[in-house]
């Protein structure tokens, strides 16, 4: 990692119309599909898998080539989760809280610290990846909420 490189905060609030456990584990559930419920051109590979441990690679072409990263992520069941990641632009250290709200709604807090590690590179502008994020979670808030609505009626046809 560059020493001269910048550690900066970034931050943002996500909404799902559905419960904690559900959210919990579907956000935590990595997959190689995950790209596509991004909407995102990149490819994962996953390396393990525990009831507390994830592991996996992502890896994707750039103009600057490919970027490549690692993540380690911490279950902490039934509303938390931690990931370190390390790659060959950025490192980063992410909390996700999950908070159950009134009417079914469960918000997502995300808290990641961010630093770039390619010479020179600096982090993105905050204002501009904290909307990069929260557009990419809008998205996967609709596949979430899609599997969430199949899993209901699925319940309900199972329970007659």
């Amino acid at each position: 990692m560059a020493k001269d490189s910048a550690m900066t905060v970034y931050e943002f609030r996500s909404q799902f119309q559905a419960p904690v456990r559900f959210v919990f584990d579907w956000c935590t559930d990595y997959t190689p599909e995950d790209p596509v419920l991004e909407k995102d051109n990149y490819t994962r590979r996953i390396l393990s898998r525990t009831s507390r441990k994830v592991v996996y690679e992502d890896l994707s072409d750039s103009p600057d080539g490919w970027m490549w990263s690692r993540q380690q992520v911490s279950l902490h069941p039934p509303n938390r989760w931690h990931a370190e990641a390390m790659g060959n632009h950025r490192t980063w250290s992410i909390d996700y809280e999950l908070v159950e709200r009134a009417r079914g709604v469960t918000e997502m807090l995300f808290r990641g610290e961010r630093r770039a590690t390619f010479p020179g590179e600096k982090n993105p502008p905050k204002a501009r990846l904290e909307g990069e994020l929260r557009q990419s979670w809008k998205n996967f808030a609709k596949a979430l909420e899609r599997d969430y609505r199949a899993h209901q009626k699925s319940r309900k046809r199972n329970a007659r």
